[in-house]
């Protein structure tokens, strides 16, 4: 069994940022599943629900307030397992179709970004119209749509024209798919899953709005991306601790000043820029030199020169 876990988390590091969310999000899934099965072996699935449902954002803004760190733990959690396939699929193909266009670092803060605004808009509409009047309390939400949705809006927005290819459909540009997912959302907010709908709407806003600003030179996941990079950096200590407790003698040598720069950091940025220099060399293999910007320019000159 630890080398089964061993070999996933190798599995899980060697990943790209989309794979990553991706293993994440299922382990999440298997492990509340796996909570489930032992509650039931133990006649205590009453005690289990409500372990669960402290991740589950609620609908009632009063509970939210006692649980903030739902607004983000529900998009990684699901109703079953068709609901994780459908979405996990649907990040597979438009995760991977957004760090083209865009860097690792705003896949996190998109994707994030998106999944907190889609929550708050549930929870707004909850507390706000009167169609949900008396459903507040007890409804909650879980899912990646909302994240995924900001994803598909902001990768439609940079490349509307980028086609993809659907089963039963053919080729799609991404704008028609992004409309046409906005629109359906939209027409379903009076629907029995009204509240997952309208987190939908929320979702391709923040991914709108992401993409627009971006183009104005204002990153809005700047917060976002720099708690993310605590709490990376964080785990990073974590697993260090963990691997220097193996017995045995360890002669740690003293580094310099300049070799002191935190390695999460190093390798988020040189990620970073390796993942835009990419994203550069695709906008040039399908438009040309002159659909590059001047910014665009400069850096591909520069990655060229070292």
């Amino acid at each position: 069994m630890a080398r089964i876990i061993k070999d996933l988390y190798q599995r899980f590091c060697d990943e790209n940022i989309v794979g990553k969310y991706i293993y994440a999000t299922v382990a999440v899934y298997v492990l509340f599943a796996l909570i489930g099965v032992v509650a039931t072996l133990f006649n205590a699935t009453g005690f289990a629900d409500g372990f669960v449902s402290i991740f589950r954002l609620p609908a009632d803004a009063a509970r939210l307030i006692m649980q903030p760190w739902s607004i983000v733990t529900y998009m990684f959690m699901h109703a079953g397992f068709m609901h994780l396939l459908w979405n996990m699929l649907a990040l597979y193909v438009f995760g991977r179709i957004f760090i083209t266009f865009y860097s690792t670092r705003h896949f996190i803060g998109a994707y994030i970004l998106g999944g907190i605004v889609g929550g708050l808009f549930f929870v707004l509409a909850y507390n706000v119209f009167p169609f949900f009047e008396g459903r507040t309390e007890g409804s909650c939400l879980v899912g990646a749509s909302a994240a995924v949705l900001a994803v598909v809006v902001a990768s439609a927005v940079r490349s509307p024209n980028y086609t993809v290819n659907l089963m039963l459909f053919g080729a799609v540009k991404l704008s028609t798919l992004a409309i046409a997912t906005v629109v359906i959302s939209l027409l379903l907010v009076s629907s029995d899953n009204a509240g997952g709908n309208i987190a939908h709407l929320g979702g391709a806003l923040a991914g709108w709005l992401f993409a627009v600003m971006l183009n104005k030179g204002r990153d809005v996941t700047t917060p976002i991306n720099a708690v993310s990079a605590v709490l990376v950096s964080l785990w990073d200590r974590v697993i260090e601790w963990y691997k220097s407790r193996k017995p045995g003698p360890r002669i740690v040598k003293p580094r310099k000043k300049s070799e002191r720069e935190d390695d999460y950091e190093f390798n988020s940025r040189k990620k970073e820029k390796n993942d835009e220099i990419d994203r550069i060399l695709e906008k040039l293999s399908k438009g040309g030199y002159s659909a590059l910007t001047d910014e665009e320019k400069r850096r591909l000159y520069d990655a060229s020169h070292k």
